[in-house]
């Protein structure tokens, strides 16, 4: 009875991994001496593949190689401003609601210099914005495109 079973399952279908329509059965060989393995090896490092068959064959055919490259600074840098933004948008909201508790809970007068007060707290915000999309257009061109003409 096992014996069946057996037969069984090698003629069965449907068991195990589909066969390819068209495998990949053709190989070739390439000696490299060392000046060229070295060259052939930081090309490779700098496509980001993992495996050098891919890559191989990339070249060969002449597909484009698209390297994503995650700088920390960067990412750092922009972590930071997109949290600045969201301390701006808090920051518009309280203003919003003083400006409304101002108006309702206390006289002309005494609103008036509440509201002066704040005014120039809010110039200080607008120095201090203007002065971060300065310091990020800078960073843009002296980091980011000096960077990209060097990878090029």
């Amino acid at each position: 009875m096992r014996m069946e079973e057996n037969k069984n399952r090698k003629t069965r279908k449907g068991v195990g991994r589909k066969p390819k329509t068209d495998p990949a059965v053709y190989r070739y060989v390439v000696r490299l001496n060392s000046e060229e393995n070295v060259k052939f090896d930081i090309q490779f490092q700098k496509s980001g593949l993992r495996e050098r068959s891919k890559f191989i064959k990339a070249m060969i055919f002449g597909k484009e190689i698209k390297v994503v490259r995650i700088d920390k600074a960067t990412m750092d840098y922009y972590v930071r401003l997109t949290n600045f933004y969201h301390q701006f948008q808090a920051i518009g909201n309280n203003y919003n609601q003083t400006v409304k508790a101002i108006k309702n809970n206390f006289g002309e007068k005494r609103a008036y210099a509440l509201l002066r007060n704040l005014e120039k707290t809010t110039i200080d915000l607008v120095v201090l914005s203007k002065r971060i999309i300065m310091l990020t257009h800078e960073f843009e061109e002296t980091y980011l495109i000096k960077k990209q003409r060097e990878e090029e």
